[in-house]
């Protein structure tokens, strides 16, 4: 990995366990900023999301990006600096079950670890990018429910498994999902991703479909349309 090149900014990953990939761009161009003024990215490794919501957000937005990897939060802080938006990302190196920011969150965004339950591969940094030994979902969600404001929205990439499962254990600290999209690389394959937005309001979520490829490495126009403010 290395550098990664978007239309208003660029990107370098290699000190970071979360490279850059479909997931988190997908992610930071899917969730809903609407007039969010404060946001946080929790587990931003390089940045990328926190600058996906620098770019999509009002001018005088904040974006908190934090990080508990040390190298990974200072390449996060190096791609900040370079960036079209040095004042209005703010890279934390810690835990976000540490964080106390003054106020609460109008959006919060994550990219988590994954597999909960599945075996450990043997470097530790692939450890903890895509395993939840750090993060596990129960503390993510309880961070969240304290972190975020009462109108506030929070944003999830997860595979299928972990996202039902999610669900069910938001539902626990009166987090509801609002908006539901079911992610396909290709639409002969099985869905691959969820991505969700979560509220404190209970209703019925708004349920969508997002397909990568049309056929060969043709991409959709739905998924051209989602990321076309950032792929060059």
């Amino acid at each position: 990995m290395g550098l990664f090149r978007f239309k208003q900014f660029s990107v370098n990953d290699d000190h970071s366990t979360m490279k850059v990939g479909t997931d988190g761009v997908l992610l930071g161009a899917w969730c809903s900023i609407h007039n969010a003024r404060k946001m946080l990215d929790i587990g931003t490794g390089c940045g990328v999301i926190a600058l996906m919501l620098a770019q999509r957000s009002h001018p005088e937005a904040m974006v908190d990006a934090i990080e508990l990897n040390g190298e990974a939060a200072a390449q996060a802080k190096e791609n900040v600096q370079h960036s079209p938006w040095p004042g209005k990302v703010n890279v934390i190196h810690g835990r976000v079950q540490d964080l106390q920011p003054e106020e609460p969150y109008d959006l919060v965004v994550c990219n988590p670890p994954f597999f909960s339950q599945s075996l450990l591969p043997p470097d530790s940094g692939r450890q903890s990018a895509r395993h939840d030994l750090e993060l596990p979902h129960h503390e993510l969600i309880e961070a969240v429910h304290r972190l975020l404001s009462e109108s506030g929205a929070f944003h999830i990439i997860l595979p299928v498994t972990e996202a039902g499962q999610f669900i069910h254990a938001a539902a626990a600290w009166q987090l509801y999902p609002t908006r539901v999209t079911r992610f396909y690389s290709r639409r002969t394959k099985p869905q691959e991703r969820t991505l969700m937005t979560f509220t404190r309001i209970p209703q019925t979520p708004e349920e969508t479909e997002l397909v990568l490829y049309a056929n060969g490495s043709e991409k959709t126009s739905d998924y051209l349309r989602l990321t076309g403010d950032f792929y060059l």
